[in-house]
């Protein structure tokens, strides 16, 4: 979706290599061009980690992207739904798992127990996004997320949500400048 944008910190090629603090993340989120609604503006700050879990076909562990995110992101992630259960409650240890992720992984279906950290995930969800490689990973509340892998009050990104395709350079401008 063209009005769909990631914002990750300058020089940075992916999400791994990409932080913010809890400030330059509020300021992002500020900008101009970033849509909005009823429920407040339309960005989310996320953090990503990466977990060990069991695949399937093996039962040896490979790595799972678990994305700690705001409940917004369904309002800036268009094409995105919970086909199965429903949204995770923040500031709980729910979390909801992609449908590509339910098939690969072990013990990734709804009402199941993960194991990560120093915590145990319910299962409570189910999403779908038509194919995407969203569906290869695991969603949780950032704030649990950041408690839980001790990262403070950090992110890695901003994915957020343009008023029209045509807002994108007047974000661009306000958030070089």
């Amino acid at each position: 979706d063209p009005r769909t944008v990631i914002v990750m910190r300058s020089g940075s090629d992916t999400e791994m290599t990409s932080g913010f603090g809890g400030e330059e993340a509020r300021l992002i989120s500020e900008a101009p061009g970033i849509e909005r609604g009823p429920d407040g503006v339309h960005a989310s700050p996320e953090l990503f980690v990466i977990i060990g879990h069991p695949l399937r076909r093996s039962g040896t562990d490979a790595n799972v992207p678990l994305r700690g995110l705001t409940p917004v992101a369904l309002r800036v992630r268009t094409g995105l739904h919970i086909a199965e259960g429903r949204m995770f409650t923040p500031g709980t240890s729910e979390i909801v798992v992609g449908r590509a992720a339910s098939r690969q992984f072990s013990n990734l279906t709804l009402g199941s127990t993960v194991r990560s950290g120093k915590m145990s995930w319910q299962v409570v969800g189910i999403f779908d996004a038509r194919g995407s490689v969203a569906e290869s990973e695991l969603w949780c509340d950032a704030k649990v997320l950041q408690s839980v892998y001790q990262r403070g009050n950090s992110y890695q990104s901003v994915y957020l949500r343009l008023e029209s395709i045509e807002s994108l350079q007047r974000l661009k401008d306000a958030l070089t400048t």
